[in-house]
Order: C-alpha cells, then structure tokens, then sequence
C-alpha cells in the first residue's frame, strides 16, 4: 500500500470515527438550551421602542395579573411567546385596612406593623380565602394564560433585605383555633399573648410544623382550582431563596416554607435570587441555584422544575452589564431549565443591558 492510499484510509478512518462524536456534541449542546428565557413586568417598554421579544431570545413573559390585558394578550401570542400572570396571593396590602378581621397578630397579641413595603394578611381567615380564590377563578376564566406564579407567599414577613424582618404570627382567633383543631392540641385559657407564648415554650415544633401546612394549603388549593378550569397550564412559585440553615433556619421556621411538601403541588419553583437586595454578591446566584437544585433534585427532563428571577433593576445601587450577565447566567446553573430577569423596564431602558439579554438568551 503506497503512501497516498495508506493517508487516505487513515483519513476517512478518523472521519467515521469522530464524525458520530461531532453530532453527538451537537446534540448535546441542542439539549442545554433553556427552556424558558423570559422577562418580569410589562412588556410594554420593548414594544414601546419596536422591538420583538423573540428577536430578544425571549419566548415568555411573566406579568403582575392586573397588569394583563387582552392586547397584550394578542400580542404575546404573536410574536410565539408564553404568558404566564404572576398571582400575588397573601399580600393584604389594601385588603387589611377594610378587612381588619384578617390582619396578622403577633405574639404580643397585637397587629403586625407592614414588615419595609410588605404587609402580609392571615393566610387562614376565612373571607380573604374566598376573596383570592375568586380572584384567580376570575383570571383564568378571562384569559388565555400558560400557567400562574404564586407570590408572597409566606406569613407575614420580610425577606428581601440584608437584615429580614422576621416577626411570629399569626395568633388571631382564627389561627389558634384551627391549630388547635387540627393539631388535636387544647390550648389553655387566657389572653392572646400568653397563649401564644405557651404554645411557642410548649408546643413549638407543632406549630411550626402546622404553620407549613397551612401555606402548603393554599398551593394545594391554587392547583385544584387551576386544572379545574386550565389544565394544561402550570402551577409557579416566587419564593425565598434561602438555604436550610439561614438565618436559624427562618425560611421554614417564620416564612412557612416546606419544601419537601411544596414540592407535591408546584410544577415550577422560581427562587428570588435578588442578589443586590439581599446584600450577596453576583456569584451567590448561582452557588444558590446549584445547592437549590440538590435540595429538591430537579430534573431537567421532569417536574418540579426550577426558572429563577434574577435582578436587573438598579436598586440598592446600580447593577452594571457585567453583574446582569453573572446573575442571569448564574440562574441557568445547576438543573435550572429556564431564566427570568426583574424587571422589564429596568432592561428596556439599558441598551447594554439589552444586549447582554439578548446574548444569553440567544447562546443559551
């Protein structure tokens, strides 16, 4: 065999053999895309300056459901993009003033003051229940939604600042009774604060325990009634993002979250990594979403999924373009399958700010 001819047979040798392993990197890079690449708010301001969010990389918007229009509706579904309402569930903001009856207590029996902007409702009084229940039945009947993100939904508390406030409710009648009902636990006679300070010596691993339940309650609710008239559509959830441990361990303990019940009912877990309002640094996002993505082992392929929202908006400070690309492409870490960014103005109105988007979303 000549020289030539031993060449080419080396050369179609190595081309049958990496040629599998070539489209097999292909395939595996198609596999990586996100599945959601979407943006917070209005999406008002792109279209205000003539621009198409899926020439952005965009193909969903995830928008306050009172901001949700027809028009916007129509517009959303022509350009192919998802619609998913962001449905504030426990805020009393407004509700509470007119309905003292569901304002939270504390354990000095005493109303809760807003905790910085947040001023959260009992999540067991009766008629708040009925009133947002009909609120999401309403929204779902009227349009054309792809799924329904649950927000603030914890007991009354802040944790969107570097120091939260974290006080202990609720210990309205409403509350005491039911936990008293559920939990099969008589408390003892007296006024509101002894009886909170004897169920918090005596009784505390129950009431926390009772406290997560009554939160996962209302996913469970929310749920029923979403496949009732929606089916397809999915179950979301804005939430803390703190880990187990933070802030002896207050994420279960005071906001009520439970994660291992929550992860029964929501089909998509969207944590808060707000990394600037919480004083972390840009890398803390994706350290989160990696410790986030153990912790309930998400599966890209499966649900529960996980699409963080990340900041973009300038406040504390400002986030420059290099900060918005860590914290956008540090919530595709881990077993995340889709991204969100806060807020659409705040991108909309940064040209730079708009190009990093468009980068990742369009690389990713």
């Amino acid at each position: 065999m000549n020289s030539n001819i031993k060449f080419c047979f080396r050369y179609i040798l190595l081309y049958t053999t990496l040629c599998p392993l070539l489209f097999m990197s292909c395939e595996q890079k198609s596999t990586e895309t996100a599945e959601i690449r979407g943006v917070y708010g209005n999406p008002e301001p792109f279209w205000d300056k003539g621009l198409n969010l899926n020439d952005l990389g965009v193909n969903a918007i995830f928008v306050h459901s009172g901001s949700i229009n027809h028009e916007m509706v129509n517009r959303a579904r022509s350009e192919g993009l998802m619609l998913f309402a962001e449905f504030a569930t426990l805020n009393g903001k407004n509700y509470v003033e007119t309905h003292p009856e569901a304002w939270a207590i504390n354990e000095k029996g005493e109303k809760v003051q807003a905790a910085s902007w947040f001023m959260g409702v009992c999540p067991t009084e009766p008629g708040f229940r009925q009133y947002r229940f009909g609120q999401l039945r309403d929204l779902l009947l009227e349009y054309d939604l792809d799924g329904v993100w649950m927000d603030y939904v914890h007991w009354h508390a802040q944790f969107e600042e570097p120091e939260p406030i974290l006080p202990e409710t609720c210990f309205c009648n409403h509350c005491l009774d039911n936990f008293s009902k559920d939990s099969g636990i008589e408390i003892p006679d007296g006024i509101t604060s002894k009886k909170a300070l004897w169920i918090l010596n005596n009784h505390d691993e129950s009431w926390r325990n009772w406290r997560c339940k009554v939160i996962y309650d209302w996913t469970y609710e929310i749920k029923s009634i979403i496949k009732e008239i929606k089916p397809e559509a999915l179950l979301g959830l804005y939430h803390c993002p703190w880990d187990d441990q933070e802030f002896n361990s207050a994420r279960r303990r005071i906001l009520g979250l439970d994660y291992n019940l929550l992860k029964e009912t929501i089909d998509v877990f969207s944590p808060m990594v707000y990394h600037r309002r919480m004083g972390r640094e840009p890398d803390w996002v994706k350290e989160n979403i990696q410790w986030f993505s153990n912790r309930l082992n998400i599966r890209k392929d499966s649900y529960p999924k996980v699409w963080p929202i990340v900041q973009a908006y300038n406040n504390p400070g400002v986030i420059s373009n290099k900060e918005f690309e860590t914290v956008l492409k540090g919530g595709l870490a881990g077993k995340s399958s889709g991204v969100m960014m806060f807020t659409t103005s705040a991108v909309a109105e940064d040209e730079g700010k708009t190009e990093v988007m468009k980068n990742v979303y369009t690389n990713n």
